[in-house]
C-alpha cells in the first residue's frame, strides 16, 4: 500500500470479508471487541475511520492482524497462531476464576473452548445456556465439584464429565487451586 488514501478504501471491505468470512455478525463482532455494533457498521461502510484503539479491538476479535487485513490473496495456505500472551481471558466472571479463550471469535455460541483457572475455593456459576447445550470438563490439576441441576460430582486430574448445561450449572475448585479445560458445545 502506497498511500494513505489506498488504505482507508480498502479496510472497510476488508473488516467487513474477514467478519462474513468467519460467519460473524455485526452483533457477534461488537460482543467480541467490545466495539458498539454501530460503530462496526459505520467501519465496514466507510463512514468513520477507526482510531488505533478501535482497530485493535476489531482484528484481535477477528483474529486478523493490520497487515493481513491489507495483504492481497488467500489466507489457506497459513497457520493462525495465538501465542500465549495474546489469549485473551476473562478474569471477572466467577469468583476466583480465570477463563482463558482458547477457541476462535467465529466459534462463539457453537463450539467454545476454555482454559479455566482457579484459586483455592474458586468458582465459575453459570446461567442455562441454549436449549440442549453440553459442557464437557477435563480436569488438569487439582480437584473440582460440578453441579448441573440437582446432579454433581467431585472430579480429580485425568476426570472429564460431560453433562447438561441448558440448567443451571456450576464448577467449584473444592481442595486447593485447580485447572480444567471447557469445552461447551451449544445444540
Amino acid at each position: 500500500m502506497n498511500s494513505e488514501n489506498q488504505i482507508l478504501d480498502l479496510l472497510p471491505a476488508r473488516l467487513k470479508e474477514a467478519r462474513r468470512e468467519q460467519g460473524l455478525s455485526l452483533d457477534a463482532v461488537a460482543k467480541l471487541s467490545g466495539v458498539s455494533r454501530s460503530m462496526v457498521s459505520q467501519i465496514e461502510r466507510g463512514e468513520s475511520s477507526p482510531t488505533i484503539a478501535t482497530l485493535w479491538n476489531l482484528t484481535r476479535a477477528l483474529q486478523v492482524d493490520f497487515a493481513g487485513l491489507l495483504e492481497e490473496g488467500s489466507t489457506e495456505d497459513r497457520i493462525e497462531t495465538i501465542r500465549e500472551a495474546q489469549v485473551p481471558s476473562i478474569d471477572n466472571m466467577g469468583q476466583g476464576c480465570r477463563i482463558r479463550i482458547l477457541s476462535p471469535p467465529e466459534q462463539a455460541g457453537k463450539h467454545e473452548v476454555y482454559d479455566l483457572r482457579f484459586s483455592e475455593g474458586g468458582l465459575l456459576d453459570s446461567q442455562p445456556h441454549t436449549r440442549g447445550a453440553r459442557e464437557q470438563l477435563t480436569v488438569i490439576e487439582g480437584e473440582i465439584e460440578v453441579v448441573s441441576g440437582t446432579a454433581h460430582d467431585t472430579l480429580s486430574a485425568g476426570d472429564t464429565a460431560n453433562y447438561a448445561a441448558d440448567v443451571t450449572h456450576s464448577i467449584r475448585a473444592t481442595n486447593g487451586p485447580a485447572r480444567a479445560f471447557l469445552i461447551v458445545q451449544d445444540a
